[in-house]
């Protein structure tokens, strides 16, 4: 048994590269778990600055100089920033009050409505099953209910993270971009000489973080400004919150799109019952889904990694369960970096 754990462990782990990114990948987990929230503004403006280096490569083919490109692309940022905090969370969180405060009579309909089922629905649930059951849900609708109205963003610690975001994203943000080559040059002094697998993994990680990132930003601004402008058109309450709500749901695949439906159906329903304006907002809302299943995925992720499906959902809950929304958001990511190396490290330390 011992000579099969050497040998094993001289093949995985008998290079000092090796050795090196498997303590590497053991820090950074841990870190991750032990200190994700307090790297939060770190992980928000890497993403962010992801985003913005393909516009400052852009205004560099254009013949501008780093600096200008670098400080051009950082002032549209600023603009969009504030826009959005001037524009875009007031109105979310004016409705978001709205229809919070409209919650207990939505609980109050519902429980009516269920109340209604067990005459139209006799001959398959007995009364006896149809109690359970609406005693059931009845309590789950009586524990959100409770917790949603008792989210407020007065909450003092609240304010301070958000504080914080505004603070510090922007400024590293900044210096990212200024500064990217020297960080990266600062990274690298400390990395082994031979780091072919290393080097492998990075590149295909540099290239597939890039593309989902910015694919995904660019997802949710489409799903949500065409979720948003049907809405207005068809009159739905809340249609800035819910936009939002379908937009960010890209974030999560197959499981975000499933969440969703359910508050855009019940705002429906609530709003106009089971009438042909409930159906529109039906078939408007499968008909995005759809365009965004079949149509944006595949044109703005055809470059990123293939995985299959099952190892999505795997991903989106391991990832999720341990790093909560940043886990969600990088777990394809983070999916691709585990198939990366595993490709890389056996070639790597067969090699050596």
């Amino acid at each position: 048994m011992g000579q099969i754990l050497k040998k094993w462990f001289d093949q995985y782990f008998g290079s000092e590269e090796a050795v090196f990114l498997g303590l590497l990948l053991s820090l950074s987990i841990v870190l991750l778990i032990a200190l994700g929230d307090i790297l939060g503004p770190l992980i928000a403006a890497t993403i962010i600055a992801f985003l913005l280096q393909g516009i400052v490569n852009l205004l560099l083919r254009y013949g501008l100089k780093p600096l200008v490109a670098v400080l051009t692309t950082y002032l549209l940022f600023l603009l969009g920033f504030v826009s959005i905090l001037v524009g875009l969370i007031p109105v979310v969180g004016s409705q978001t009050s709205l229809l919070l405060a409209e919650l207990p009579n939505m609980v109050g309909q519902l429980k009516q409505l269920l109340t209604s089922l067990p005459e139209k629905f006799s001959a398959y649930i007995g009364p006896d099953q149809f109690q359970l059951i609406l005693a059931r849900l009845s309590e789950e609708l009586a524990n959100l209910a409770e917790q949603l109205l008792s989210f407020s963003l007065s909450n003092f610690q609240g304010v301070f993270e958000l504080l914080i975001y505004l603070v510090l994203v922007p400024l590293l943000v900044f210096f990212m971009l200024k500064d990217k080559d020297q960080l990266l040059s600062s990274v690298s002094r400390i990395l082994p000489q031979k780091r072919g697998a290393m080097q492998a993994i990075g590149e295909e990680m540099n290239t597939q973080l890039a593309n989902y990132v910015r694919g995904k930003a660019i997802e949710i601004v489409i799903v949500g400004t065409v979720s948003l402008i049907a809405f207005l058109i068809l009159g739905v309450k809340y249609a800035a919150l819910l936009a939002l709500l379908i937009g960010l749901s890209v974030l999560i695949p197959y499981i975000g799109a499933t969440v969703v439906t359910i508050p855009v159906l019940l705002v429906g329903y609530f709003q106009w019952g089971f009438s042909n304006e409930f159906a529109w907002l039906v078939v408007i809302y499968i008909v995005i889904q759809v365009i965004d299943g079949n149509v944006l995925v595949p044109l703005l992720f055809s470059e990123v990694v293939n995985l299959h499906p099952v190892a999505i959902v795997v991903a989106v809950l391991f990832f999720g369960g341990i790093w909560g929304f940043w886990g969600f958001f990088f777990a394809i990511p983070l999916a691709t970096l585990v198939k990366a190396i595993y490709n890389a490290w056996p070639s790597n330390t067969a090699d050596s």
